[in-house]
């Protein structure tokens, strides 16, 4: 089969190359060690389970418990043969279906020059991983992808010999008030539990709860649009803002994101259709309700909290981490639109406020990608604007105010529906920004859990949206040894507040959940390789 080459590949292939050629010595030699432990690996499905409604975890180890259908779960690991086959199979294109994620296909250009970023940080500070490229750390074995379904992953054993494991590690020093939780995601049996039921700030972690409920009220299909809507009588041109913030103003569209120019061209071309030249331009931002401010001010990790937005409101050409964002993101936006309707041989007025009303025909339309690839670009980069638009779009969708009560109102019924453990959560805003968001790991957890669920397909995208030890996102710089290209996890960092929380394979090919929540810690870089350290343990575990 011919794989036709995207423009995008063809612009990225040098750089690829030149990886490639970095990274083939060291492939070689971790694939010579690790082939003896590959023929050794033949995993075989556990035997069916009773249903349970959730995983229970308490401080110790916990009661084995099981989630529906949750045996059948391929193991989700981005893992050198994922990963790294991006550079060293370059013939084939951009790579594609069998565990590599949409996201990592879509950002693999812009890759050479942006690193995510968590929302913790400002640009310049410790937290914010340094851009430019930077050479691959190894990775170990090669593990089935989301996509392959060749295998299914080998259930967990008791959990003494994992709590011996972690246990020591979670009471580093570096850490503060700790909560724990890992879970077997072949049977939802709980493996390990330290004060899993402990209601924490979980700084971004809030994102998975966030992508959960918008995939469940929307599917991983919906998309984002944004209109032009045109009142005949008034000759007005109402640009109407759908809660977009990937709408992109710029030439180059690698990510394949709505694109205000083309909105631009095909409106003047209906417009001339009409045989109009000149109009009055307006928009129209009344999706949502509410005020524009996030509780933290001004700040360089998210803009004005608005459904019509350009590039996220930056001033610069970053797609990810924090940024300078102008003022009125919407007037912004509108001005853009009516420079590129000037390009077309429309005269238009300098922009205002409106609302299109029912009189006003649709002159053209542009829409976002699914928002399965949404949810991974949200979590991938710990995209704040992205959260607390999808977290309002859950609110819509459901028949909420699309405010951050209604949306935090919408967010916890759509988990709730799930029959996740709730108690003890508090929802503040949909990014994780806001401190008096609460979560438990035991939470975490089972929505990662959930997400693996073969009932439930509509939520893989939480899964394969994590981000990929020492490859992709807020983890790019980390894991350079040890749990590279197998841990794949949301970060969450705000002063006083680490966190961590994805899933793992371990060295017997097992597939864990887990997550991790401390609070009170001065030490945020310590605070941070601790964590660290506790999931590379998970990664190098037998723990029989």
């Amino acid at each position: 089969m011919v794989v036709p080459e995207l423009r995008p590949w063809r612009a990225a292939r040098p750089h690829v190359a030149r990886f490639a050629d970095a990274v083939r010595p060291r492939l070689a030699r971790t694939a010579a060690a690790v082939r003896p432990r590959l023929a050794r690996l033949r995993p075989s499905r556990p035997a069916g389970a009773a249903t349970a409604a959730g995983p229970r975890i308490t401080r110790s180890v916990a009661r084995p418990g099981t989630w529906p259908g949750a045996w059948r779960f391929t193991v989700v690991a981005a893992t050198a043969g994922t990963v790294l086959a991006a550079g060293v199979v370059t013939a084939a294109g951009p790579w594609d279906s069998t565990g590599q994620r949409t996201a990592e296909q879509d950002r693999a250009v812009a890759m050479e020059a942006t690193r995510g970023t968590d929302h913790g940080g400002t640009r310049g500070n410790a937290g914010t991983p340094p851009r430019g490229p930077r050479t691959a750390p190894s990775a170990p074995s090669v593990l089935t992808g989301l996509g392959g379904g060749a295998t299914t992953v080998k259930s967990a054993p008791g959990g003494k010999a994992l709590t011996g494991t972690l246990a020591p590690l979670l009471k580093s020093p570096a850490l503060g008030d700790l909560s724990a939780s890992v879970v077997d995601v072949s049977t939802g049996r709980n493996v390990y539990g330290d004060d899993a039921g402990a209601a924490l700030t979980p700084a971004s972690t809030t994102k998975i709860a966030t992508a959960v409920a918008v995939l469940t009220a929307l599917g991983p299909d919906h998309r984002l649009t944004t209109r032009a809507t045109f009142e005949p009588d008034t000759k007005e041109v109402i640009l109407v803002g759908g809660g977009d913030p990937t709408l992109t103003a710029r030439k180059k569209n690698p990510t394949g994101s709505a694109s205000l120019r083309d909105l631009a061209g095909r409106t003047a071309a209906a417009l001339a259709e009409r045989g109009v030249r000149e109009v009055t331009l307006s928009y129209d931002t009344t999706l949502y309700t509410g005020g524009e401010r996030h509780p933290i001010g001004v700040n360089p990790n998210l803009a004005a909290l608005t459904p019509l937005m350009a590039d996220e409101a930056r001033r610069d050409d970053s797609v990810s981490g924090p940024a300078d964002r102008v003022a009125d993101p919407a007037a912004d936006a509108a001005r853009k639109f009516g420079a590129l309707l000037k390009d077309h041989g429309i005269k238009a007025t300098p922009p205002g406020p409106s609302k299109s009303t029912t009189r006003a025909g649709t002159l053209a339309t542009v829409s976002s990608p699914p928002l399965a690839t949404l949810v991974e670009r949200m979590l991938t980069h710990s995209d704040n604007d992205l959260a607390e638009a999808l977290a309002r779009r859950t609110a819509i969708a459901t028949g909420g105010r699309a405010d951050f009560a209604g949306a935090s109102a919408a967010v916890r019924a759509q988990l709730q529906k799930l029959g996740v453990p709730l108690k003890g959560a508090a929802f503040k805003d949909g990014s994780g920004l806001d401190r008096g968001n609460r979560l438990t790991t035991g939470l975490l957890t089972a929505l990662l859990v959930k997400s693996g669920d073969p009932a439930h397909p509509e939520l893989r995208p939480v899964l394969t949206g994590l981000p990929v030890a020492g490859f992709t996102g807020t983890l790019t710089g980390r894991y350079a040894d040890g749990a590279a290209g197998v841990v794949r996890a949301k970060t969450g960092t705000l002063t006083g507040v680490n966190a961590l929380a994805g899933t793992v394979v371990d060295r017997e090919g097992r597939l864990l959940a887990f997550a991790f929540l401390t609070t009170g810690t001065t030490d945020p870089t310590a605070a941070q390789a601790a964590l660290d350290k506790a999931a590379t343990a998970l990664a190098a575990c037998g723990c029989r």
